[in-house]
């Protein structure tokens, strides 16, 4: 149990952050990081070290991830969010409308991105995970993450 609490304490925000990158909903987000160790907490006895308990509950998560994009709720989330009016305080409205553009334009960049991409982007800027961790939630060398990383941040600073 202790175990399952510190990686609750150590992972939890980082979770969050990747599953809101991944969805844009606080809910969902919140949702899907409960249940990332709601299913660790179920399966912790088959963990076998052959990866980092860091790697393992991405891959958990990654799992519940697609099975969300398969479930009729995130086409019925996309639709709410689609319909949504966006609330935007009057306060230097056009600085607060510009950021909020280029923030979009890039998470759109990303988002079209190839799947593994996506995640060495969404896991280094999101989790903050290091290289080592993202190669092995990939299925990657450490050095391969950093280099892709750097590319991938230099092609979206670019707008290819």
């Amino acid at each position: 149990m202790y175990r399952l609490q510190q990686l609750y304490s150590e992972h939890q925000q980082r979770l969050y952050n990747y599953f809101y990158a991944r969805t844009t909903n606080t809910q969902i987000a919140e949702d899907l990081t409960h249940d990332v160790f709601y299913e660790a907490s179920k399966t912790i006895h088959l963990y076998r070290g052959d990866a980092s308990l860091t790697s393992w509950l991405y891959a958990i998560a990654n799992n519940l991830l697609r099975k969300y994009y398969r479930s009729k709720k995130y086409e019925q989330a996309l639709h709410k969010k689609l319909e949504e009016p966006v609330a935007i305080p009057v306060v230097a409205l056009e600085q607060l409308v510009e950021q909020r553009l280029q923030v979009q334009a890039i998470h759109k960049r990303i988002m079209q991105l190839e799947e593994t991409a996506q995640q060495i982007i969404l896991l280094r800027l999101y989790s903050e995970l290091n290289f080592k961790e993202i190669g092995e939630i990939v299925g990657c060398t450490e050095n391969y993450a950093r280099v892709q990383f750097h590319r991938l941040r230099q092609q979206l600073k670019r707008g290819d």
